[in-house]
């Protein structure tokens, strides 16, 4: 099995960024192959994890989750981040978490309906045995929220995705 992304499967990965609905047989077009050659590359990439899943881009705002905020989370000792990350993975609002260095030990980006909710939820978050200290940026206009990464010819880098996550 080969470890490369080449020019076509890069083709492939921007086009179904773009469009995740995108019927194999416009893909096969766009990429010049049959339906049955780009379904293969597809499943090996799927294989891969190169492709983690397909799904649907909601406009939050519709759906009144009109609060964007980005909460800094100090969490003190390493033996708390455990238990702090388990807690903030089911937690709805959460729409990423990231471990990061300098002030802080972790960065949330979340979604709530208002600032209530976001109250609400920051008096959840403190509650957590081991937080410290939260600062919260409120998102007033976003100019560019970008889903998609870039593709290339490359080799692929192994590493372990639960280390990751």
């Amino acid at each position: 099995m080969s470890h490369r992304i080449d020019e076509i499967d890069a083709k492939i990965l921007e086009l179904l960024q773009r469009d995740g609905r995108m019927q194999r047989s416009d893909v096969a077009e766009e990429v010049d192959l049959s339906i049955s050659a780009v379904s293969e590359r597809m499943r090996k990439l799927e294989e891969r994890d190169v492709i983690e899943e397909y799904r649907a881009v909601v406009d939050a705002k519709r759906l009144r989750l009109d609060i964007t905020a980005f909460i800094r989370v100090s969490v003190d000792g390493s033996e708390h981040y455990p238990n702090f990350v388990d807690q903030v993975e089911g937690m709805e609002q959460v729409l990423e978490l990231h471990s990061i260095t300098g002030a802080g030990s972790h960065l949330m980006k979340v979604r709530t309906t208002d600032t209530t909710a976001l109250e609400g939820f920051l008096s959840d978050i403190q509650a957590i045995s081991g937080v410290s200290k939260t600062t919260t940026s409120i998102v007033l206009s976003t100019f560019k929220e970008e889903r998609t990464v870039p593709t290339e010819p490359m080799e692929l880098y192994d590493y372990d995705a639960s280390s990751d996550e």
